[in-house]
C-alpha cells in the first residue's frame, strides 16, 4: 500500500498532508500523533473513506474492518434514530445484540471470551459504554478482512476484555493478518507493532522504525508533558454551603433494576465534603447507571431514598436544583451532545447545565471559558462547531465544560478516553492540582488503575455476581 502526495481536506478546512508513506509486506504500523493531528482520516484513507482532494493511493484494500470509537457512536446513533422514529411501539428493544453479531457459531468464541453471551437477547440501545465496545468487537471480527483498523482498540473495556482482546490481535498478528494501530496510549502497543506514523498538526510529521521514530527529540517534546501548571480561573459562583455535618451525597439501601434483573441493592454510600472516590468495576456491573442516579439521569433516582447537596429526592426539587452542583465527563455525554454549536458555547453551556446553548453568550462568561481554552491548549478553535473537532479534542472541551463553573461535585466518567498522551498527563496534573486545593469533591470512574491520583483514598468497587447484580464494596485505603 502507497501513499504519494495526499491531500484530504478535514472538517474543520485544514488538508492532511502525506508526501509518502508505505506500507510493505511484513510491517505492523502504529498511526499515532496528538489530537486533532489527522490520525483517524488518514487510518479512513486506507479503506477509502474519505475523499481525496490530491494524491493517489496504490494497492487499497477491498475490505476494511474498523473498530474505532466513531464506529461505536455510528452504531449507537443509528440506534437512536431508530428509537425516536417508532415511538408508538414502546415495548420495542431496537436491534438485538444476536442480530449484529450473527452467525453466532462462527464468533461462539469471542461471545464466551469477552463474556457477553448474556446479552444476546437484550437491545443494543440498552447496553453500557463498554458492553457496546464488545459487541462492536464481535461485529467487526465476525467479517472476513483485508486489513484491520482499530482506532484506540481498548477504549470502554474493562481490564479482563483488553486481556481477551490482546491475546485474540496477538494470534491473528501471529498469522499474518494485516493490522494498522491508531493510538493514543503508547503504552498499549503491543510488542508486534514494528513502525510508527507520527501525525501533527495534520501532517506526516515523522515515520519509520518504531524505535527511532519514537526516540526522537521533536516526537518525545509532543508525548511528554512537563510544561508548568496555570492558575485556574477563580469560581464563578460562591462555592455550596451546607449545614454543619451535610454530606454531599448520602444513598441508603440504594438499589437499580432493570426488568427482572438487580444491578445492585442494599447499596450504602456516603460522600462527605473534600473526600475522593474512585469507581471501579467490569463493563456492565452498574456504574454508569449509579452515576446516572445522582445526576438525575436515570429515573430510579426518585424510588430511592437519596439525598444531594441538602435536598432530599422527591421532595418537589427540580432536577436544575441538583444539576448546578455536578459538573459531569463521560461518553454517553459526548455522543449526547450533538448540538449545533461551537467550542465557546460548548464551554459556557456548563454553567447553565444545558446541551448547546439558547440565548447569546455574555461577555463575562466568553472572557471565562476562552481563561479555560488556553489552560486546554485550544484557544485556536474556539470558534469552531464541535463537531469538527476530533473525538480527543471534544473530550477536552467537555472536561472544560464541566470545570467551569467549578462544581461542589465533579463525576469524571473515563475523562481520559480519547486523549493523546500529553494530553492525559495534562488532565491528571490538573486533577492533582485540584486534590491538593480542596477545590471540589471528585468521583472518577476508570479501567484505568494507574490513572487513579494517589489521594483518593475512598474506592467503590463493583463485584460482579453470578445472577447478573453486583455487591458493592465502599472501602477507604491509605
Amino acid at each position: 500500500m502507497k501513499f504519494e502526495a495526499i491531500r484530504a481536506k478535514l472538517h474543520d478546512g485544514r488538508y492532511l498532508v502525506v508526501d509518502q508513506w508505505q506500507i510493505d509486506e511484513g510491517q505492523y504500523w502504529a498511526i499515532t500523533g496528538t489530537n486533532g493531528s489527522g490520525k483517524t482520516v488518514l487510518s479512513c484513507l486506507l479503506g477509502g473513506r474519505v475523499k481525496l482532494s490530491h494524491g493517489t493511493i496504490q494497492s487499497l484494500r477491498d475490505n476494511v474492518a474498523y473498530v474505532s470509537l466513531e464506529a461505536q457512536a455510528e452504531l449507537i446513533e443509528h440506534e437512536r434514530k431508530v428509537d425516536e422514529s417508532d415511538l408508538t411501539d414502546m415495548a420495542y428493544k431496537g436491534t438485538l445484540v444476536r442480530d449484529l453479531i450473527s452467525p453466532l457459531e462462527d464468533v461462539a468464541d469471542l461471545i464466551d471470551g469477552l463474556g457477553i453471551r448474556h446479552l444476546l437477547d437484550q437491545g443494543f440501545r440498552s447496553l453500557s459504554t463498554g458492553e457496546s465496545r464488545k459487541v462492536l468487537w464481535v461485529n467487526r471480527l465476525r467479517q472476513q478482512h483485508d486489513l484491520l483498523v482499530l482506532d484506540e482498540p481498548y477504549e470502554g473495556l474493562d481490564a479482563n476484555s483488553r486481556d481477551y482482546i490482546r491475546e485474540w490481535l496477538d494470534e491473528l498478528a501471529a498469522k499474518g493478518i494485516r493490522i494498522v494501530w491508531v493510538a493514543n496510549r503508547l503504552d498499549e502497543l503491543p510488542d508486534w507493532i514494528t513502525h510508527v506514523a507520527f501525525m501533527h498538526n495534520a501532517e506526516l510529521m515523522a515515520q519509520g522504525v518504531r524505535q527511532e521514530v519514537l526516540a526522537r527529540p521533536e516526537v518525545n517534546a509532543l508525548i511528554h508533558f512537563d510544561s508548568e501548571l496555570p492558575e485556574l480561573p477563580p469560581p464563578p459562583a460562591p462555592p455550596l454551603m451546607l449545614a454543619e455535618d451535610e454530606p454531599l451525597v448520602c444513598l441508603t439501601q440504594g438499589n437499580i433494576g432493570y426488568d427482572d434483573r438487580v444491578l445492585f441493592d442494599q447499596l450504602d454510600w456516603t460522600i462527605t465534603p473534600g473526600q475522593h472516590w474512585a469507581v471501579q468495576g467490569p463493563n456492565g456491573c452498574g456504574k454508569t447507571s449509579l452515576l446516572q442516579m445522582l445526576t438525575g439521569d436515570n429515573p430510579q433516582c426518585y424510588r430511592n431514598n437519596l439525598r444531594l447537596f441538602g435536598i432530599q429526592r422527591g421532595s418537589g426539587e427540580s432536577i436544575w436544583d441538583i444539576k448546578k452542583h455536578i459538573g459531569l465527563v463521560s461518553a454517553s455525554l459526548q455522543w449526547q451532545y450533538r448540538a449545533s454549536t461551537n467550542v465557546i458555547s460548548a464551554l459556557v453551556s456548563g454553567l447553565h447545565d444545558s446541551i448547546g446553548l439558547y440565548k447569546a453568550v455574555r461577555d463575562d462568561d466568553k472572557k471565562l471559558a476562552l481563561q479555560w481554552l488556553d489552560i486546554l491548549g485550544l484557544r485556536h478553535k474556539a470558534n469552531q462547531s464541535l463537531q469538527h473537532l476530533s473525538y480527543g479534542e471534544q473530550r477536552l472541551v467537555l472536561i472544560g465544560r464541566a470545570l467551569i463553573k467549578q462544581p461542589a461535585l465533579l463525576i469524571l466518567d473515563e475523562p481520559c478516553q480519547g486523549l493523546d498522551d500529553i494530553s492525559r498527563q495534562m488532565v491528571l496534573a490538573f486533577i492533582n492540582r485540584l486534590v491538593s486545593q480542596q477545590r471540589m469533591t471528585m468521583l472518577y470512574v476508570t479501567h484505568h488503575a494507574d490513572e487513579i491520583p494517589a489521594e483518593f483514598h475512598q474506592r467503590l468497587l463493583f463485584q460482579p455476581q453470578p445472577d447478573g447484580s453486583s455487591i458493592i464494596l465502599p472501602m477507604t485505603t491509605g
